[in-house]
């Protein structure tokens, strides 16, 4: 009976862990279509509550047969959970659509964070046996390290703490110097620790040392990607923490963390490399070039004028058109014009105008960001088409909407070998017999390039804010049917 009490703890824990695992998995599942994303969320949430609890069991059955139970401090524990869980509660609820890659970029950062904090207590424990798992766990903290700080940079970029990527000679050679120590410390660290080599300093100066490296290492990996690259740098340190929480769970021999951890790591990587593609980009050209910086163009290089027209004059001819694309992009975001949109759309529809819209991999700053920005306005999900199944009906179509979107639809990348975007997937929206760009000013898009298309003998501009523009533009078809009413 004595046995079998000992074992009970421990298949409650491995049945918890299965379930949580499971659970990880069938939410990210879900997640992979806009139908069934919002309850793939809370499976997966839930996942994660499951998880919690198997590790409070875990915690019970530590204090039960391996040491004094006092020595596992559970109220700290559950205090940490109230104020983490009740912050993030109010910080979700409270955050814009358009913040909400910074808010992606913390937390991608704090799950890195949390993974070197493991690693950190198994290295300054001496918890870690054989060379295998040491090595495993000083892995973990450099991946959980790197993206913890990397992602904090990119939040400062998102949010404009640090307006302009630093850059300076020779970075290139001071980053890999500085990846070269962190690996060497690390190697080191395990030839003490094995008694290979005697230390001139204490052992946990050298896990000091280590993380302080690993942290400047993220920390300068970041600083000179510029802001066009950001959608990518986000889903890297998504990938980056998924694998180091993955390597946590090799580590404490937790199941859940183990399965949770590859799963997001390789849905990070893949979707790292979707996006890189969409920009005709490999990942390495990303991290160590110079993409995103301002390029000085001249006005001479771009034949044609800009020919601002009216909301309203764009609002009646779209009402009379036999098909519309519409193309959504940042602008749209901070406008929070969706909801406008969506109601001009149902306008036109309603007059017998087939309306669809066109997004880009990586239009906005995060990934998917306008098919959420879409979905919060209650815009239908057949409605929204992916730039390769929708590309080749522009040519086709009466109208293309853009609104807040520029280097996506910049017809640059397919014609400029001197533009830096040259050669990315594009939306083609030129293509279309009439183009309608709402844009706030005349500035350039988040590349810094100057975009052909706003030139176009086809294209005609409609300067404003997105909701001020849509709801003139709700106004003007309205007004034609209140006329034809009388």
């Amino acid at each position: 009976m004595t046995d079998l009490l000992k074992i009970i703890p421990q298949l409650t824990i491995g049945a918890v862990d299965l379930v949580a695992a499971f659970l990880f998995m069938y939410g990210l599942k879900r997640m992979s279509s806009p139908v069934t994303a919002p309850s793939g969320i809370k499976v997966a949430g839930l996942g994660m509550a499951v998880a919690i609890v198997a590790s409070f069991l875990y915690a019970f059955d530590v204090g039960a047969t391996a040491k004094p139970f006092l020595t596992v401090n559970i109220g700290l524990a559950v205090v940490a959970l109230a104020i983490g869980g009740g912050i993030a509660w109010w910080a979700g609820r409270k955050v814009a659509m358009t913040a909400m890659p910074q808010m992606v970029a913390i937390y991608n950062g704090m799950g890195g964070g949390a993974a070197a904090a493991i690693a950190a207590v198994e290295l300054f424990g001496n918890k870690a046996d054989g060379v295998t798992q040491l090595v495993v766990t000083l892995i973990g903290a450099l991946i959980g390290a790197v993206s913890l700080s990397g992602s904090l940079i990119a939040w400062a970029k998102l949010d404009e703490v640090i307006k302009k990527p630093l850059r300076f000679q020779g970075q290139q050679i001071l980053n890999a110097l500085v990846a070269l120590a962190t690996l060497a410390i690390g190697g080191y660290f395990v030839a003490v620790t094995h008694g290979v080599i005697t230390p001139p300093v204490a052992t946990s100066d050298l896990i000091y040392i280590f993380f302080g490296a690993a942290l400047l290492f993220g920390v300068l990996m970041t600083l000179p990607i510029g802001g066009a690259d950001m959608p990518v740098v986000i889903s890297i340190y998504n990938a980056f923490t998924g694998l180091a929480v993955g390597l946590g769970g090799f580590v404490l021999q937790n199941p859940a963390l183990m399965i949770a951890g590859m799963v997001v790591g390789a849905a990070g990587t893949l979707l790292t490399l979707l996006m890189a593609k969409a920009m005709n980009r490999s990942v390495s050209n990303i991290l160590f070039t110079n993409f995103g910086t301002v390029v000085q163009q001249k006005q001479g290089e771009i034949k044609g004028s800009l020919k601002p027209v009216e909301a309203s004059d764009a609002g009646i001819f779209m009402r009379y058109a036999a098909s519309v694309i519409i193309v959504p992009g940042y602008g749209l975001a901070v406008a929070q014009g969706q909801g406008k949109l969506y109601e001009f759309v149902k306008l036109l529809q309603a007059a017998g105008v087939s309306v669809k819209f066109a997004v880009h991999p990586v239009a906005g700053r995060m990934p998917g960001q306008m098919d959420v920005l879409l979905a919060e306005a209650g815009v239908p999900y057949d409605m929204i088409f992916q730039l390769e199944d929708i590309n080749d009906e522009f040519a086709n179509t009466d109208v293309a909407l853009v609104i807040g979107a520029n280097d996506v639809v910049n017809p640059a990348a397919r014609t400029d070998k001197s533009s830096p975007i040259f050669g990315m997937p594009i939306l083609n929206a030129d293509k279309a017999k009439k183009v309608y760009v709402v844009k706030r000013g005349q500035g350039k898009g988040y590349a810094g390039i100057v975009n052909a298309l706003f030139y176009g003998d086809n294209c005609d501009m409609v300067y404003g804010d997105a909701a001020a523009v849509l709801t003139k533009m709700i106004e003007a078809v309205r007004a034609l049917g209140t006329k034809a009413a009388a």
